[in-house]
C-alpha cells in the first residue's frame, strides 16, 4: 500500500492527512461496498450512483461493522439495530443511532482508489451533526415534556435545523436523557455509562434541562403548562412525550418489601442487588420480563417466570419463537408457569416469602418482579382539549400533531398512524420509533412538512443472543421459516394477505435489515419470494 503525508502550507493550520491506495477501481461495482483500512482505521468504501465515497465503518449506535449491513440506494443500514447513514455524507438518516459518521476524501488516479483520512479524525468513530444555538431576540418557546428519546431527538433536530428560539426540556427524572434499552440487559448499570448526552452538550446548544419536575396540567387556550412545584410555563409549541410507567398487580401483598418494578436505573440497581443469590419470581413474559429472567440466570439462586398466555411473546414474535425462547431459558433451569396468574403475594416480617398462583401452586420467593404492561403518563391531560383514546394514549396525525394545532406528541404515550400498516393507529413502545417521532415533530414544528415513514425495528437479548425484529406483524396468518431453531440460526417471515409484514431473526444478519429496507421503500415481499430457496434479495454475505 502506498502512504503519503500531506500538510498545508506554512502559516495555515496543519491538517495532517494519511492517504492510502485501498483498492483498484475494478474491485468495486456500482451498488457495492467494502471495508478498507487506512492507517489501521476501518473505513467503509462505497461505489454508489457512479461515485466513490468513504465513511466510518462502525455504526455510531453500538459499533457494528456497517460493511456487513445493507446498501440500498444512497444509504447503508446497520446489520444489528437498523440505524441508517447516507453513504455520501455520513449523516444519520434512521435511528437508533444518534450521531453521524466521519466522511473521508476519495480520489481515483490511474485506476487506483485513494482514501484520505485526517489524522485528527483517525480515532473518531462519531461525528456530531452541525447544530446552532439560541439567537438573542428570538422569543419563540418550544416546551418538551418528558426526558426520553423523543424529546431529546426533537431538541437536537430543532438545533440542527437552526431553530434559534428557546428550548426547554422537562422531566420528572433526576437524570439527563439516558439509554433506557440497557436497563433490562445490564441491570447493575451506572448512571454515567448510559447518559446519551452530557450536561455540557445541553449548555453548548442552549437546551434548558429541568430535572425532577412534573407537569400537572396543560391549558391549550392560554398555551401554558402548570408544574408540581407551583410554577407555570408558557409555550408557543409543545411536545408531549411523557412515556409510560409499569402497570402494578392488583393483588394482596403488593406493598411488601422486595416487590419490585423496573422503570429507572435506580430500580435496575436495586433489583440487581436484591436478587443476588435469592429466589426470584417474575410475572410477565414480555421483552423486559424475559430479559430480566435471562439476566439473573447465573446470579440468582432460582428464577421462576409466570405468564398468563401459553407461551412468551405469543402476540408479538409468535408461538414458534416463544417456544424456542422458553426452551432456551428452561435449559438454564428457569421454571415457567404459563396459563396462570398471581392471586396473592405472601410475606413474613414485611418481606416477600411466597407467590400464590390461581392454579393453587405456591412458589418460594425472596424477590417478586412485576412486568405485566404499561400505563401512559397522560393523566395531566385529562380535562384539556387534547384528544386521547379509551386507554388514555394521545392520538396524533401522520405529522405527529394532536387535534390541537401546535401541540405534538411522541414516544410510548402516543398512538400514531403507521405508514406501512395503511396508517392504522398503533402504539409501539420502542426506542427507535420514539426517536423517529422526535425528528418528525421538530421538522413539522418548523413548518418543514414531513410525514412519519419509519418502519419499526427493535431487538431483545437473551443469554447473550440477540433476536432482531422489524415491521408490524400484528394479525399475521402464517410464518415462513428459514434456518432452524436447533442451529440457533433462523429467520421468521410473518405473512398476511400473501405479503411479508415483519421479520424476526437470530444469527441471520443482515436479513432483518434487508427486510426493513424493502418495507420502508414500499417494495412488496411476496409470500412466494419468502418461500423461495433463492435468498439473494436478503444480501446475505
Amino acid at each position: 500500500m502506498e502512504a503519503t503525508k500531506k500538510t498545508h502550507e506554512a502559516g495555515m493550520d496543519p491538517k495532517e492527512e494519511l492517504t492510502q491506495v485501498v483498492c483498484l477501481e475494478s474491485d468495486l461495482q456500482d451498488g457495492q461496498m467494502m471495508e478498507v483500512e487506512v492507517g489501521h482505521h476501518s473505513v467503509l468504501l462505497i461505489h454508489c450512483e457512479g461515485k466513490y465515497s468513504a465513511i466510518g465503518n462502525q455504526c455510531t449506535h453500538y459499533g457494528a461493522p456497517l460493511s456487513k449491513g445493507i446498501i440500498s440506494g444512497n444509504r447503508v443500514r446497520c446489520p444489528w439495530h437498523g440505524a441508517c447513514f447516507n453513504v455520501h455524507t455520513g449523516d444519520l438518516e434512521e435511528f437508533p443511532g444518534m450521531d453521524c459518521l466521519p466522511c473521508h476524501k476519495v480520489k481515483i488516479e490511474n485506476s487506483k482508489v485513494y482514501v484520505s483520512v485526517q489524522k485528527k479524525t483517525l480515532k473518531q468513530e462519531k461525528r456530531l451533526k452541525s447544530m446552532g444555538a439560541a439567537i438573542p431576540g428570538v422569543n419563540h418557546i418550544v416546551l418538551l415534556l418528558g426526558g426520553g428519546a423523543a424529546s431529546l431527538i426533537c431538541a437536537e433536530t430543532l438545533r440542527q435545523e437552526n431553530f434559534g428560539g428557546k428550548i426547554i426540556m422537562v422531566t420528572r427524572d433526576d437524570l439527563l436523557p439516558y439509554d433506557k434499552t440497557r436497563l433490562s440487559k445490564v441491570m447493575n448499570v451506572e448512571n454515567d455509562s448510559i447518559l446519551l448526552r452530557r450536561m455540557e452538550f445541553f449548555h453548548q446548544y442552549d437546551i434548558e434541562m429541568w430535572l425532577k419536575k412534573e407537569a400537572l396540567s396543560v391549558d391549550t387556550d392560554k398555551k401554558t403548562v402548570s408544574f408540581d412545584d407551583g410554577s407555570v410555563q408558557n409555550y408557543d409549541q409543545l411536545l408531549i412525550s411523557t412515556g409510560c410507567r409499569a402497570k402494578g398487580l392488583n393483588v394482596p401483598g403488593m406493598k411488601l418489601e422486595n416487590v419490585m418494578m423496573l422503570e429507572t436505573p435506580e430500580d435496575a440497581r436495586k433489583i440487581h442487588a436484591a436478587c443476588l443469590g435469592c429466589n426470584v419470581v417474575l410475572v410477565g413474559t414480555s421483552f423486559v420480563g424475559m430479559e430480566v429472567a435471562s439476566y439473573f440466570i447465573d446470579k440468582a439462586s432460582s428464577v421462576t417466570v409466570i405468564g398468563s398466555s401459553e407461551l412468551p411473546y405469543q402476540n408479538t414474535l409468535g408461538p414458534e419463537i416463544g417456544k424456542f425462547t422458553m426452551m432456551m431459558l428452561s435449559e438454564k433451569d428457569v421454571k415457567f408457569y404459563m396459563n396462570d396468574n398471581v392471586t396473592e403475594v405472601k410475606g413474613v416480617n414485611g418481606k416477600v416469602k411466597e407467590v400464590v398462583l390461581k392454579s393453587g401452586k405456591v412458589i418460594p420467593a425472596d424477590v417478586f418482579i412485576v412486568g405485566i404492561g404499561i400505563i401512559p403518563n397522560s393523566e395531566f391531560l385529562l380535562g384539556s382539549k387534547i384528544r386521547m383514546d379509551s386507554k388514555n394514549f394521545v392520538t396524533v396525525d401522520k405529522y405527529m400533531q394532536t387535534n390541537v394545532p401546535g401541540v405534538f406528541c411522541g414516544g410510548d404515550v402516543v398512538k400514531f398512524p403507521l405508514a406501512m400498516a395503511q396508517d392504522r393507529l398503533v402504539n409501539i413502545g420502542h426506542w427507535q420509533m420514539a426517536q423517529a417521532h422526535g425528528r418528525i415533530v421538530a421538522l413539522n414544528m418548523l413548518d418543514k412538512t414531513t410525514e412519519l415513514n419509519s418502519v419499526p425495528f427493535y431487538w431483545t437479548v437473551l443469554l447473550g443472543k440477540t433476536i432482531r425484529y422489524t415491521g408490524y406483524g400484528e394479525g399475521y396468518t402464517e410464518i415462513v421459516m428459514k434456518g432452524t431453531f436447533e442451529d440457533m440460526k433462523f429467520l421468521a417471515l410473518y405473512i398476511k394477505n400473501d405479503e411479508v409484514k415483519a421479520a424476526a431473526g437470530l444469527n441471520y444478519d443482515p436479513a432483518v435489515s434487508a427486510v426493513a429496507e424493502r418495507l420502508v421503500a414500499g417494495k412488496v415481499i411476496t409470500k412466494k419470494e419468502a418461500q423461495s430457496d433463492d435468498l439473494s434479495w436478503l444480501q446475505l454475505s
